[in-house]
């Protein structure tokens, strides 16, 4: 299986006119406010002797600091337009990236043979992707850590509904990088909270942390105040 033709083209929409200027994207916020907090989840768990996989990597800002933490990191992306902003962003080539839909099992099961058990950090995917998919995200995850990798997700909640609602509610209308989000055909915050560890169960993973956070975005309110959005995390992986 693969995505729909609408959802890989509304990505490579985005991406393709979507500048190199660090955090034009809403989501791309510095691995300061991201990465770096999320591996302090995921340390516990995880044997940095491993590989990591960025899903969802965009233009590869997260895959780089994760490429300081871990033996290897690899960037993938279901967009051509991201991946070719994350190789330009990173000319000191600390990572690899390289296109990939979750949704297809056949090229997924060759990455993991290629790497071998691996961790993932996974921020904001299973959210935006489309129904069909979701399962298929999840058990993408699964086949990459395989039996000795664990997985970090942050997903948003319901609550970024209201939040996201607000903000298109302000005087002028979404702030400009949210609606560019908008405008490409992308929705947040379409999934579930119960949905999201659900999906991971059913992949035959097992939830060994969770929590509640928010996600720092790049753009602000009318007021001059950071835009978060209300945000879920899972540590997932196979014990048995």
């Amino acid at each position: 299986m693969s995505v729909s033709r609408a959802y890989e083209s509304a990505w490579e929409g985005y991406w393709r006119t979507t500048s190199d200027a660090p955090g034009e994207a809403i989501w791309d916020a510095d691995p300061s406010l991201t990465a770096a907090p999320h591996m302090e989840f995921l340390a516990p768990y995880a044997d940095t002797a491993l590989p990591i996989v960025d899903l969802g990597c965009g233009n590869g800002t997260q895959t780089r600091y994760l490429a300081g933490r871990f033996a290897r990191a690899v960037g993938v992306d279901l967009s051509a337009s991201a991946i070719e902003h994350a190789r330009r962003n990173d000319p000191e080539k600390a990572a690899w990236f390289e296109q990939l839909d979750l949704a297809d099992h056949a090229a997924v099961e060759e990455l993991h043979t290629r790497l071998g058990d691996t961790h993932v950090y996974m921020r904001a995917v299973i959210h935006q992707s489309e129904v069909k998919d979701r399962a298929l995200v999840a058990a993408a995850v699964a086949q990459l850590v395989g039996v000795r990798g664990r997985a970090f997700v942050a997903e948003l909640t319901v609550a970024s509904r209201t939040v996201l609602q607000e903000l298109v509610r302000e005087p002028g209308g979404p702030p400009p990088k949210l609606a560019r989000v908008f405008e490409h055909g992308l929705k947040p915050a379409e999934a579930d909270d119960a949905e999201v560890p659900g999906l991971f169960r059913a992949a035959g993973l097992e939830v060994l942390a969770h929590g509640r956070t928010a996600l720092a975005q790049t753009e602000y309110r009318a007021d001059g105040s950071l835009i978060e959005l209300p945000a879920q995390w899972l540590v997932v992986g196979r014990t048995g």
